[in-house]
């Protein structure tokens, strides 16, 4: 019974709709950087990006259509113009793609395993591979113009040692040992993620048209700037070294490339989403208590920014209803 003949669960329901959503956003910003990039290698990426999500969108469409679904509205040819001037520099949108195969390398993998259902476990599977596919050549074009931001480079202690007191998780009350490589590690890809989002609000606050959005994502580029502030003075007092931001250069526009709404979904999904992903690998894997402190007072102001930004979506009315069960109750 692993055809497609077999009901889908709630699980594989709520996989593809989401899934829907992030390709019909997706497809969007790949169209205006297609549009807009100069660079042939980064150009080339960018078309690649924008066959396979009109592929992802048609093949979910079969699924809706097949199981007599409603397909979702998503985001449309309204939600961006193509003809806009250039927003974001060539090594910007190299950045951006990148950051979108991340959270394709998040969702579809944890989704996959939760889908019975051969069509729907063939579109994950694809998917994965897809993304894996883009993320290598991404990567590599990255090192191969210099502007691919590495974690820290630290010298390794080669003897086995065991913690054998207490107060190697000590750092909140003085005396504390240097921080460890998986540490060093959660701190710098926090920090490259933080300018990196916060070069995203910026950009997103300038080109907004409505007052509330434009409002929020100020106060997100300000939170952001305290999270820096926080993290840098942990690797400053090591004497660590973080390599410089990436090429996140804007360029002024009289009017922008996308809609409120999908700035807005953007900034929900894939800085939101990463942004909880990172923080909690970082508080399991960080074993000294001033950086744990740290990583949580961080989590509640972020959950603060970004359940305000899912009430701001519902106020203006752009949050799309999930499918719903019947209700059993009446």
């Amino acid at each position: 019974m692993s055809g497609a003949n077999v009901e889908l669960t709630s699980t594989e329901i709520s996989n593809i709709w989401s899934s829907y959503l992030k390709s019909s956003m997706e497809l969007r910003f790949f169209q205006y950087f297609n549009a807009t990039a100069e660079d042939p290698e980064i150009k080339n990426i960018v078309g690649k990006m924008v066959e396979y999500s009109q592929k992802s969108l048609e093949d979910l469409k079969d699924i809706f259509i097949k199981e007599n679904l409603t397909i979702p509205l998503g985001f449309t040819e309204k939600d961006v113009r193509l003809d806009a001037d250039k927003v974001f520099s060539d090594t910007f949108i190299l950045y951006i793609c990148h950051d979108i195969t991340m959270l394709s390398l998040s969702t579809y993998p944890a989704a996959f395993p939760d889908c019975t259902r051969k069509d729907v476990r063939n579109f994950f599977q694809n998917a994965i591979e897809f993304t894996i596919q883009m993320q290598n050549e991404i990567t590599e074009l990255m090192l191969s113009q210099g502007v691919f931001l590495k974690s820290p480079q630290i010298a390794m202690d080669h003897t086995i040692d065991l913690v054998d007191e207490m107060k190697y998780l000590n750092g909140l009350f003085g005396g504390s040992r240097p921080v460890n490589a998986a540490e060093t590690a959660n701190l710098s890809r926090i920090i490259h993620r933080a300018r990196f989002s916060k070069m995203i609000l910026v950009t997103f606050s300038k080109l907004a048209s409505d007052k509330d959005v434009k409002q929020h994502f100020s106060k997100g580029t300000d939170a952001l700037e305290k999270v820096l502030y926080s993290l840098q003075e942990v690797l400053e007092k090591e004497n660590i070294p973080i390599s410089a931001s990436g090429d996140y250069n804007i360029l002024d526009t009289k009017e922008s490339p996308f809609s409120d709404k999908l700035m807005l979904f953007f900034v929900n999904t894939c800085l939101g989403m990463f942004c909880f992903i990172m923080i909690n690998q970082a508080m399991t894997s960080s074993l000294r208590t001033d950086i744990v402190t740290k990583f949580t007072v961080i989590s509640n102001q972020m959950k603060k920014f970004y359940g305000k930004g899912l009430l701001l979506t519902i106020t203006e009315k752009w949050l799309e209803q999930p499918p719903q069960v019947f209700d059993r109750k009446l």
